[in-house]
């Protein structure tokens, strides 16, 4: 089997992995929007970024230098146990002082009960000790077991939010199957904390699906291993919290500057741009580990533009699809019709969000060169961009400005990344090629969206099978050699 049926084959299982789980994900928004009022949904928002900077903090960059050192080093036994049982000893250390000091964060924070953040504090540790686990099954190809277990996860997750927000609140279950310490129906109105518990469960769950995987691993720690492991991590974690930032700050903003109905909406709409980080995951899934164990072979940096350029076509298809079908979408996934003010974000979510994925895919070259200090500078720069934009022109443009702040940031990541990776790490990607389709997809669903033809489900379908054709007819030859060669 070739290098590259191997990828594009994992890729799938890993899609499968991430877009069922989402595709779940996004349903549960359908309920949450339906039972909950923007302005509670805003609630739930904002707890979930402060989830995001905490998993970033917590593991420090970890998961991606088990992936590197995993490839590089022989004894790759220190590299499971010394990875696994640093990340294990400092979120013990953040288990106990975020639980003791619950009542004084929940204070800082503004959130609403203590009771939120020992949730959240339990939420996150049980998260952070799966990393390795999940980073093993990937980096030795087993990604059918790594699928089942986040299928099973979601699956309990889902279940979980159809029985406390909408089975015990319409009486199809009594509500008396609940320990009297998890009644928290106010009237028979579920709460918004049923989101949180239902997540700390399925955490749970998960572990104790793992908890086979974690027996096998040796207890032995080499100091030399982790030293190696944090001075590549580090600068990575500093990129991860810049990215939830990018990801996460403009939904606070907001609350803060605009109040937290508009949050929620702007929030609830932002999810319709999920379809593109589900696309971006699975690749991010299958190419991670790929990218590190490929990285010696001959023709590795020819397959490297390969997967960049038919990473960027499916995503630019991807993107106009939903932004051709928005409507069709927004019906199914969001339930009131008060979130759907904040519906024109879409289509600059999504292109920001593949702006981001081709980031993703060129930020190869500082990780295979060993200098993740650059992927710092370049995430501090967009956190930077992100944060001065939404500061500026919220005020001016409401929440439109947190979606073009998304936009000019992770657009300015892309292009520095291209850069500087073609200095350091020169791959001969055919920029001109791949800027023409985005750019032309970019234009099909502008016509689409706001040139009078959205809604017309006749001109949608048009416009897709143009865009699909034009691909067809310049790649085929391609797609042919590539079928061929990985037959």
């Amino acid at each position: 089997m070739s290098a590259l049926k191997k990828f594009f084959k994992d890729t799938i299982i890993y899609g499968i992995a991430a877009i069922l789980p989402r595709a779940i994900n996004i349903g549960l928004v359908g309920l949450h929007t339906d039972v909950f009022k923007s302005n509670k949904f805003a609630v739930n928002t904002e707890y979930y970024v402060y989830a995001a900077y905490l998993n970033a903090l917590l593991t420090y960059g970890m998961e991606t230098a088990f992936f590197r050192f995993f490839s590089k080093e022989k004894e790759k036994g220190k590299i499971i146990s010394t990875s696994f049982i640093t990340l294990l000893f400092t979120t013990l250390i953040f288990l106990i002082l975020g639980l003791s000091f619950a009542p004084e964060i929940a204070k800082t924070f503004g959130f609403e009960k203590v009771m939120y953040v020992k949730i959240l504090v339990w939420t996150v540790f049980l998260d952070t000790i799966v990393v390795i686990p999940f980073a093993y099954l990937r980096v030795t190809n087993r990604p059918i077991r790594f699928a089942g277990i986040k299928i099973a996860n979601i699956l309990f997750l889902a279940i979980l939010n159809v029985l406390f927000l909408w089975a015990i609140p319409n009486g199809i279950i009594s509500e008396g199957i609940l320990p009297e310490s998890l009644n928290f129906y106010v009237k028979g109105e579920p709460q918004v904390i049923y989101i949180f518990l239902a997540n700390v469960f399925a955490s749970v769950f998960t572990l104790m699906l793992l908890f086979p995987n974690i027996l096998k691993i040796k207890w032995t720690f080499d100091k030399k291993v982790l030293q190696k492991l944090l001075i590549y991590g580090l600068p990575i974690m500093v990129g991860s919290l810049a990215y939830v930032t990018n990801e996460n700050i403009d939904k606070l903003f907001l609350g803060d500057m605009i109040g937290a109905t508009e949050m929620g909406k702007y929030s609830a709409c932002y999810k319709l741009g999920v379809f593109m980080t589900l696309y971006i995951t699975a690749f991010r899934l299958g190419a991670e580990p790929f990218f590190f164990n490929h990285a010696k072979e001959k023709n590795a940096k020819n397959n490297y533009a390969t997967i960049f350029k038919w990473f960027s076509i499916l995503g630019a298809i991807f993107m106009l699809v939903v932004v051709a079908y928005i409507d069709l979408f927004a019906s199914i996934l969001i339930r009131q019709d008060e979130y759907l003010d904040a519906l024109a974000i879409v289509p600059i979510i999504l292109l920001a969000n593949l702006f981001l994925g081709i980031y993703n895919n060129l930020s190869i070259w500082y990780k295979l060169t060993d200098k993740t200090r650059y992927g710092m500078y370049i995430s501090i720069f967009g956190a930077i961009v992100t944060i001065v934009f939404n500061l500026v022109m919220i005020e001016q443009i409401g929440f439109m400005a947190s979606a073009w702040a998304t936009l000019v940031a992770y657009g300015s990541m892309m292009v520095i990344s291209y850069i500087l990776g073609q200095k350091h790490y020169k791959v001969p990607y055919n920029i001109k090629q791949v800027g023409g389709y985005i750019l032309l997809a970019t234009v099909l669903s502008a016509v689409s969206f706001y040139d009078g033809f959205r809604g017309n489900y006749i001109i949608a379908t048009a416009l897709v099978l143009v865009f699909l054709a034009i691909i067809y007819i310049s790649e085929q030859k391609e797609l042919k050699r590539l079928i061929k060669k990985g037959s």
